[in-house]
């Protein structure tokens, strides 16, 4: 059964560029194939008879080094869509300044998935419940695409127009890198990322939830704060109205149980037989929230960091 005509590996985003346009709607790009190629067997086995494979190329970004870097840029971090999941967890970059983003791949699938699973992929595929995406989502991420004929950077939520449906023609446009501020524990900055999931093995999030604080200079209130809890609706989106009640307090059972309550006012997740009871994951709301809000405040404060150093 054959699934592409052609082949190809480009060495430079121009390049593939090129090709798609070439192809004109026949190719499409390709980097760790886990969820294109499922797509491409389940089209051909729906139509066995079909004289010719459901694209006519197929474009390998996971040669060009644009897609496939993970780097510091001043007070930014930028990673190239080619990027895998695995080289996610292993960068001390990422796991000192994005550190609920090395959370969150860390249990995307098991290590063959996260081996060549890309993190560009998570978000081209448009899915919601992404444990990346909720990640990208609380660190402010903006995403660079080429489209129309032209590259240009769209914050990150632009990416999803509903469930599976993406801002980019998946045979005509290109995702290609991502970029954010270093959350600057310096700064007062911390992170954190958990998910509650089915434990049989089938690796679906229940839901996930990223957190993203920034401390006053006493280190005592929060003076801003971004949170992504998913998957709780067609595309990912921020918490504001727990935000909003969080600005200001600080980090108590007080606030926390205030925030928990706005929350699951304003979060309404459906139940689904993939995932769980509306009910549960309700429920589920409040118990992440804590946990990874405390996490992300004790990061900011540097307890972590000052207790590891204790321990030693």
């Amino acid at each position: 059964m054959k699934l592409w005509e052609r082949y190809h590996t480009p060495e430079s985003v121009n390049e593939a560029i090129g090709l798609l346009g070439l192809y004109d709607g026949a190719a499409r790009i390709i980097a760790g194939g886990t969820d294109l190629l499922v797509d491409l067997r389940a089209l051909m086995t729906a139509a066995p008879a079909a004289s010719h494979p459901p694209h006519a190329a197929l474009i390998d970004i996971t040669r060009i080094p644009e897609m496939t870097r993970i780097e510091a840029d001043g007070d930014d971090i930028v990673i190239g869509a080619g990027v895998t999941h695995t080289e996610i967890v292993r960068s001390a970059l990422l796991r000192r300044d994005a550190t609920c983003l090395v959370e969150s791949c860390g249990v995307v699938g098991g290590p063959q998935v996260r081996n060549v699973a890309t993190l560009g992929g998570n978000v081209a595929h448009a899915l919601p419940a992404g444990d990346g995406t909720t990640s990208l989502v609380a660190l402010a991420a903006a995403a660079e695409i080429f489209q129309n004929g032209a590259r240009r950077w769209v914050d990150i939520r632009e990416m999803f127009i509903g469930t599976g449906k993406s801002l980019l023609d998946s045979t005509r446009d290109l995702l290609i890198r991502f970029r954010f501020h270093k959350a600057d524990v310096n700064a007062g900055e911390g992170t954190a990322f958990s998910r509650i999931m089915r434990p049989q093995g089938v690796a679906l999030p229940i839901l996930g939830c990223s957190v993203w604080v920034r401390l006053d200079d006493a280190r005592q209130h929060l003076a801003d704060v971004r949170i992504c809890i998913a998957p709780v609706a067609p595309v990912p989106m921020r918490a504001q109205a727990v935000e909003q009640v969080l600005v200001g307090q600080t980090v108590d059972d007080a606030s926390i149980d205030h925030a928990i309550q706005t929350a699951r006012a304003t979060i309404k997740p459906r139940t689904s037989k993939y995932r769980a009871t509306a009910d549960y994951r309700d429920e589920m709301i409040g118990v992440l929230l804590k946990r990874t809000l405390m996490t992300a405040n004790e990061r900011a404060k540097n307890l972590i960091h000052s207790r590891e150093n204790a321990k030693a």
